[in-house]
């Protein structure tokens, strides 16, 4: 997560929308295959909840600077 602390907010943007897409494709990929690694789309959530967390801090600790 330290990763996600030293970009900005427009690489941060662009790295959850990578990330959603990355989950998507493996969703609908694998749909009938058992082979796939279940790890992948765990570790790919896991991913986008870091960097939602990381956009929601940066946004509330800029709402608390101009109140």
């Amino acid at each position: 997560m330290s990763d996600f602390k030293k970009q900005d907010g427009a690489e941060l943007s662009k790295a959850l929308t990578d990330k959603r897409e990355a989950l998507r494709v493996f969703r609908f990929t694998g749909a009938g295959s058992r082979t796939r690694n279940v790890r992948e789309g765990r570790g790919l959530r896991r991913e986008i909840a870091q960097i939602m967390t990381e956009l929601n801090a940066r946004k509330i600790a800029s709402e608390e600077k101009t109140a």
